[in-house]
């Protein structure tokens, strides 16, 4: 019986990623989706504010000081196999991009901090990544927040402008970013 039940809430929640489902809350609603990525009009982005937390490398990051920057927020376990597939991809983006005024953060989650230490050795990650064991600071980024990996493309003002729900690859998010980062601000 708790197998079935653990299977009917997995289903449920991965219909609710697929979907864009979630209530009020769910600003991909009107939004553009293709394959799993949404892309979204600058009048239709929600305001991501209020993002502290612990650093795994130590210190702690606060979103309002990378405000005026693209933001590049990529929420990873080193439990999840497609998270160590996509890790060059991003590394790679990361460099090709941060001379644009770009910068990337990691939120890692439901994980032991010396796994998430040892999987970014591994993969030679050099941006930060947030420490947030329990999921809480993923929820402030976008409350439909629920599928790893993904990554969230933020503009210059703070706003989602694109959620990609899936491992992505740089000639995926590459352009997608750079996309991003050459919007006129305002």
């Amino acid at each position: 019986m708790r197998r079935l039940a653990a299977v009917a809430l997995a289903a449920v929640t991965a219909a609710g990623v697929l979907s864009g489902c979630g209530g009020e809350e769910n600003w991909a609603k009107k939004c553009s989706t293709t394959n799993l990525v949404v892309e979204c009009a600058p009048v239709d982005r929600p305001l991501v504010t209020d993002v502290t937390g612990e650093l795994l490398g130590g210190g702690t990051y606060d979103i309002e000081n990378d405000r005026g920057k693209v933001i590049v927020v990529n929420f990873w376990g080193s439990w999840c196999a497609p998270c160590r597939a996509e890790a060059d991809d991003l590394e790679n983006t990361y460099q090709a991009t941060k001379d644009k005024d770009v910068t990337f953060v990691g939120v890692n989650t439901r994980d032991a901090k010396d796994a998430a230490k040892a999987f970014e050795r591994a993969y030679q990650v050099t941006y930060d990544s947030i420490f947030d064991v329990d999921g809480r600071v993923g929820l402030k980024f976008d409350v439909t927040q629920n599928a790893i990996p993904s990554t969230l493309v933020l503009d210059r003002q703070g706003r989602i402008a694109a959620a990609i729900r899936k491992s992505t690859t740089a000639g995926e998010l590459q352009p997608l970013v750079e996309k991003i980062a050459a919007e006129a601000t305002g």
